[in-house]
């Protein structure tokens, strides 16, 4: 798909990603089987698609939260300024809790919401990513579950942008700049 100045290689087919979210939507069953609810934390906006797919995939009772951050704005690199742009509505004490991440990239973000979240003492907590990019990191941290492991590649689509684009598309894409 071409744009003003750049265009998005395939890189995850909707097909690929669908089944992947299928895979572990098992895995967070199985972990938390005994819950009596859960909370799921989409982290906004990048994750909204994800959360959709993988909350309509889990056998269990579910609460749906969000969480919206912000550390890149429109550019393509992070600030590695954290900023918490909307909280959760409700309280998470004693609850269990599944954090939903479109993308670990460098891990300020997600090592931010981590300690954010550990404060208000959940019973348990799994943090699920669909893509990461481990090269990429400059904080020791992880997700519990990760959908792709991908190379350090600036990806959009199935809810992640460019300066607000290309969220809507199905699949993941790398964006190619045309002047490079």
């Amino acid at each position: 798909m071409q744009h003003d100045n750049y265009v998005v290689d395939d890189m995850i087919s909707a097909k690929a990603i669908a089944a992947r979210v299928e895979a572990m939507a098992l895995e967070i069953n199985d972990y938390f089987a005994d819950t009596n609810q859960l909370i799921v934390i989409g982290l906004l906006r990048g994750s909204f698609m994800f959360i959709s797919d993988l909350v309509r995939e889990l056998k269990l009772p579910v609460e749906v939260d969000f969480l919206e951050t912000s550390s890149y704005g429109d550019s393509m690199e992070s600030s590695r300024e954290v900023r918490i742009l909307k909280d959760l509505r409700g309280e998470i004490e004693n609850r269990d809790i599944l954090v939903v991440e479109d993308i670990v990239d460098t891990g300020h973000t997600l090592n931010h919401v981590i300690r954010l979240l550990e404060s208000r003492k959940p019973a348990r907590m799994m943090v699920c990513a669909l893509l990461d990019k481990p090269e990429r990191r400059e904080v020791d941290v992880r997700a519990d579950l990760v959908g792709f492991e991908i190379e350090d590649k600036f990806v959009v689509g199935y809810g992640i942008d460019y300066a607000q684009r290309n969220r809507n598309l199905p699949y993941i894409g790398a964006v190619r700049f045309l002047d490079e």
